[in-house]
């Protein structure tokens, strides 16, 4: 019994000598319940750090920031004797005062104790105006903070905005980085690379007595943090070219691509019609955007990697590409231009694979289609119909078809390679043949891309035979690195020899084919006419090329909605930027007028 006595008094004084230690870490080693009971006397600032800015190719400033300034307000020690004279200070009428307090009190996570936004994004010049009247109004503080502002009213679609984070994206987020009145990229390249350029904010604590009059950092700024600025950008965009673009497709909708097939990096990305990215800035950013999102004409719309087309001719290129590769045809290979198979224009018949390039021979094409899609490889028609159509489409798949193509800009479109599995659907397994999809033969049908696709045919037909996927980000901070997806090679299932009497033809088509009035003398360009059918309308004129020939260093394609043959308005475009890049340069005067002044936004038809 002595000894069990022993051990429980021993157990009793452990367990004693435990609190002790424990106590004495709590009370004078450990400060955080110190702070705790401190706190309410304690104001948390968040200091924002500045965002990266963003520069082009050649390091012109395209993105940068401007300071702007939040008022913010405690509810709990704000006092207003003078509702009218607060307005007429602050610029704002009763009514709307009433209504911000109201909104205020219904956000999520409202406390009376906390600061929260009232006037959001004043200028230097606003918050000068009412700064001498901040210390009149206790429980009104002032939050610094930046907008983005752009250096040229061009690339808006490329660029993107920020803006406040919506309610929704705070739900979804997993870190919690972001609070509610935080700004956040929204599109273009502020939303893909947000990470990179929003930095990390810092946090400083100050101490208030208790009329709310600020007394100084707490503990000496010992629990503050420094705000990192994000890193700045170096994008692949040439301003020049883009502005330059920009004026060609004034009052016309479509887009163009051009990007340097050696690299994948895009030189220039244009949506028409488009906006001046500093609209969507500032204590307007609201109110702009409902004009813009208003707009018949979608000037909002990314249609580089979201507008989906019939691809028209240019099209053709893949197919003879695929039947070199499938060995159904040769550059030899002569079919006559037949046009009770398919409707085609006035030419010399029979043409080889050069010349049908050049002259855009539907015939032809239709003919390579046939026998790609007719190969005998099964007794039963349907099924031969099937294998063969399934090959041909993993060819098309390995160009970068039907597939997105991960440029770093979000919400691209795959567009649409139809599979079996889809025609299937339509018509029933084993029933439908060559007859019934030989609109695919001329870039017509059940066929989809989007322009960027387009532009990425070009640069990898100028490479004979492989890609980069295009981008338009080359370096990010300071150790100019971009991602490892962007310097990969994607080689397509075409042999490189196949390629030269299609560049071949392509030269054909500018010297002396479809787009022989817009050649540029000097610049061995090699192109392609599409002219894409439209059922609301106009049909549409598609180009791409490349140039010069045998040292590719610009790829582009064009699309011009409801412009007609690719002849007339794609490629005098195409050729005018080719021209712009290399020469930096317009020799061709009266063509660039022509464009200039071409209007096709009244053969718009506004679809409800």
């Amino acid at each position: 019994m002595q000894e069990r006595k022993l051990i429980i008094q021993g157990i009793m004084v452990i367990i004693g000598l435990i609190y002790i230690i424990r106590l004495f870490f709590l009370q004078v080693l450990d400060s955080s319940y110190k702070i705790e009971a401190e706190i309410n006397a304690i104001e948390k600032v968040v200091d924002y750090p500045y965002r990266g800015l963003i520069y082009d190719r050649h390091g012109d400033l395209l993105v940068y920031n401007t300071p702007v300034f939040d008022i913010t307000i405690t509810t709990k020690e704000f006092k207003l004797k003078d509702t009218v004279l607060f307005c007429s200070r602050f610029g704002v009428t009763k009514d709307q005062f009433k209504s911000l307090i109201t909104e205020i009190k219904k956000r999520k996570g409202y406390s009376r104790n906390k600061p929260q936004a009232l006037f959001k994004q004043l200028s230097l010049e606003d918050f000068a105006h009412i700064q001498d009247y901040m210390n009149d109004y206790p429980g009104l503080y002032t939050q610094g903070r930046t907008v983005r502002s752009y250096s040229y009213p061009s690339a808006a679609n490329a660029l993107g905005y920020i803006g406040e984070i919506s309610s929704t994206a705070l739900e979804k987020q997993t870190n919690n980085y972001y609070k509610q009145g935080d700004y956040i990229g929204i599109s273009g390249l502020e939303r893909f690379y947000e990470t990179e350029l929003r930095g990390r904010r810092g946090v400083k604590y100050i101490m208030k007595d208790v009329r709310g009059v600020q007394k100084g950092s707490y503990r000496g700024g010992e629990f503050d943090t420094l705000s990192l600025p994000g890193e700045n950008l170096i994008s692949t965009l040439d301003a020049v070219l883009q502005k330059y673009g920009e004026s060609l497709m004034q009052n016309k909708i479509g887009s163009i691509v051009a990007i340097e097939p050696k690299t994948g990096e895009i030189l220039a990305f244009i949506s028409a019609p488009s906006y001046d990215p500093n609209v969507l800035t500032g204590r307007k950013f609201s109110d702009n955007y409902q004009v813009l999102e208003k707009d018949l004409y979608k000037p909002l719309f990314n249609r580089p990697l979201m507008a989906m087309y019939p691809p028209g001719s240019i099209f053709k290129l893949a197919q003879a590409l695929v039947g070199l590769q499938e060995g159904v045809i040769s550059e030899r290979t002569q079919f006559p231009c037949d046009k009770t198979l398919v409707n085609c224009h006035q030419h010399q018949s029979p043409q080889d694979l050069r010349g049908a390039i050049q002259w855009s021979c539907n015939p032809y094409f239709y003919m390579v289609f046939k026998k790609l899609i007719n190969q005998e490889k099964s007794p039963n028609k349907y099924k031969d119909t099937e294998i063969s159509f399934d090959v041909w489409r993993q060819h098309i798949l390995t160009m970068g078809f039907g597939q997105r193509l991960n440029v770093d800009l979000p919400d691209c479109k795959r567009g649409n390679i139809p599979s079996n599995q889809y025609y299937d659907k339509i018509y029933g397994d084993l029933r439908w043949k060559f007859s019934t999809i030989y609109s695919l033969s001329i870039g017509q049908g059940e066929i989809n891309i989007i322009p960027i696709q387009m532009a990425n045919l070009a640069a990898l037909i100028a490479n004979k035979g492989w890609y980069y996927t295009p981008h338009l980000i080359k370096a990010i901070g300071k150790n100019k690195q971009i991602k490892k997806e962007y310097q990969t090679k994607h080689i397509t299932s075409i042999d490189p020899e196949h390629f030269q009497p299609i560049i071949d033809g392509m030269e054909r088509v500018v010297q002396g084919g479809t787009a022989s009035w817009v050649k540029i003398d000097g610049i061995e360009i090699c192109g392609k006419t599409g002219t894409a059918e439209n059922p609301h309308g106009d049909d549409h004129s598609v180009y791409i090329a490349f140039a010069p020939k045998n040292d590719p260093k610009i790829a582009i394609a064009v699309f011009v909605e409801n412009a007609g043959f690719g002849a007339m308005t794609a490629a005098p475009i195409a050729n005018l930027m080719i021209e712009k890049y290399l020469k930096d340069t317009i020799t061709r005067k009266p063509m660039e007028q022509y464009i200039l002044d071409k209007n096709l936004l009244n053969k718009v038809k506004i679809q409800p």
